[in-house]
């Protein structure tokens, strides 16, 4: 199990990261989502061991994972932009990871075939999807106990995506792997991942079940006979209200059957409750956040 505790970073004099707290179960596809430079490259960094910690603890099974090499075997981490050798292959790089992952010849081959790359072709004259598949391949032969993957998906076509969900799924069941993805694409995020974290402004802001935060969100479109008023929703959890004349549209948080009760109760002419994607939960959060910040100010 990996825990953060009450986590800070600095890169130079800017605080990346500000007392993050976070369990990520095992066996698990564990998401990060948030804002360019809300901290997830830099979360992945901590985790990976590249970073260290200014502040609190990030533990693996209770052992600090910097400076950390039994914890670090374990961990293997795909950034955005992966670290190569000058003119190296495919093979000389996996020769390179051999020096720290015990990786499965079989598998190693089978996604070579998979993917149709050529391991002896240097890897700067590679497109950036057959890079991503390069270095994805070199990751899934290591079968490490933590996948951490940045932007996972980018560069990748649609029959590739598929066939690496796929994988990670068999990963996951054979050898207990777990994965850890920052990605841009929500909608990809929201079919793969089982259980997620926000970050905003540097912190946690919700974590959790995928299923269960996104039952817990309710996107609700409502007329009514006269001008609506903001004071007649005071006893819901709002996220967002917009109001236009007799028509509004909230994002509330709380139980579908008390909520819908307590809507019908004002006697709305229509009242529909529609299903929250992942996307919409973290735009309405932010907006949410920002609007928060903006009256404090």
């Amino acid at each position: 199990m990996i825990e953060f505790q009450h986590v800070y970073k600095f890169l130079g004099k800017k605080q990346v990261l500000q007392d993050v707290n976070l369990t990520i179960p095992d066996g698990s596809v564990f998401g990060l989502i948030g804002e360019n430079g809300a901290g997830k490259s830099t979360l992945l960094r901590l985790l990976s061991g590249i970073y260290q910690c200014d502040g609190g603890k990030l533990l693996l099974d209770g052992e600090r994972i910097y400076d950390n090499r039994s914890c670090k075997q374990q961990i293997l981490f795909i950034s955005d932009d992966p670290f190569q050798f000058f003119h190296s292959t495919l093979a000389d790089m996996k020769r390179f990871y051999q020096d720290w992952y015990d990786i499965d010849e079989a598998l190693y081959y089978r996604y070579l075939k998979l993917f149709q790359l050529d391991e002896y072709k240097p890897l700067h004259n590679f497109s950036k999807g057959m890079k991503r598949q390069a270095f994805i391949l070199l990751g899934l032969a290591a079968a490490p106990r933590y996948l951490l993957l940045d932007e996972a998906f980018d560069g990748l076509d649609p029959i590739m995506r598929r066939h690496f969900k796929q994988i990670i799924a068999d990963q996951i069941a054979d050898k207990k792997m777990s994965v850890i993805i920052s990605s841009h694409d929500l909608k990809e995020l929201q079919d793969f991942c089982d259980s997620f974290a926000m970050l905003e402004n540097g912190t946690i802001h919700t974590s959790g079940l995928m299923n269960e935060a996104l039952s817990d969100i309710h996107h609700i479109q409502m007329a009514f006979l006269s001008e609506v008023k903001p004071e007649w929703f005071k006893e819901l959890d709002i996220i967002t209200m917009q109001i236009n004349s007799r028509v509004v549209k909230l994002y509330v948080k709380g139980d579908e059957a008390r909520i819908r009760t307590y809507l019908e109760s004002l006697k709305p002419l229509v009242l529909e409750l529609l299903p929250v994607q992942l996307e919409e939960m973290f735009i309405q959060e932010v907006i949410h956040n920002k609007e928060a910040v903006h009256h404090e100010l």
